[in-house]
């Protein structure tokens, strides 16, 4: 009984054999939470097009098709969007519920719009064809940032980048001095 346990120790490897050593075999960095992101939108959207009838090759895709695909997104949104006629339409914290349906909030939809355009050109698409970067994905996604500050009666406004940094002058306004000095480029 002790021989065929040799053998078997034998045939599968023995622990008494030294292990290689640690730089031949290279350990994968995790991917940060962006990559992870990126990888599953990617995923997503590959499923997306395969699941339609009849299934589109992604050489074959198009701003249609990303359009259609973020519309399909909506029915998993959790954003309330008033519709025009609601007695809440316009009002950023209303006092009740109504039946305003739930939609993909507009900054959830924009950064997903970035992550796969990256994907995109990341898994071998040219540039110049990307169906991300499209003029109508960009129009799409203004008309949702506008309409759904309407609804939440906030306007949307962009935020402004500061020009010229002012260094090492004294503040004597009270109000300012918690205030941040450095400049975004």
């Amino acid at each position: 009984m002790m021989s065929n346990t040799k053998g078997k120790d034998a045939a599968e490897g023995s622990s008494s054999r030294s292990p290689l050593p640690a730089a031949t075999a290279p350990v994968p960095q995790p991917l940060s939470r962006y990559e992870s992101q990126k990888r599953r939108d990617w995923n997503t959207f590959g499923q997306y097009l395969r699941n339609q009838r009849p299934p589109v090759a992604l050489p074959q895709c198009n701003g249609g098709h990303v359009l259609d695909f973020l519309r399909y997104l909506d029915q998993f949104g959790k954003t309330k969007v008033h519709m025009q006629g609601c007695v809440f339409f316009g009002q950023p914290e209303p006092p009740g519920p109504c039946s305003c349906p739930l939609r993909q909030a507009w900054g959830s939809l924009d950064a997903l719009i970035g992550r796969l355009r990256a994907a995109y050109e990341e898994n071998g698409g040219p540039p110049e064809a990307n169906p991300f970067a499209s003029g109508a994905i960009r129009v799409y996604l203004r008309e949702v940032r506008d309409s759904q500050a309407k609804a939440r009666g906030i306007p949307y406004t962009k935020k402004k980048k500061k020009r010229n940094p002012i260094i090492n002058k004294p503040n004597h306004d009270h109000h300012d001095q918690h205030s941040s000095s450095f400049t975004m480029q």
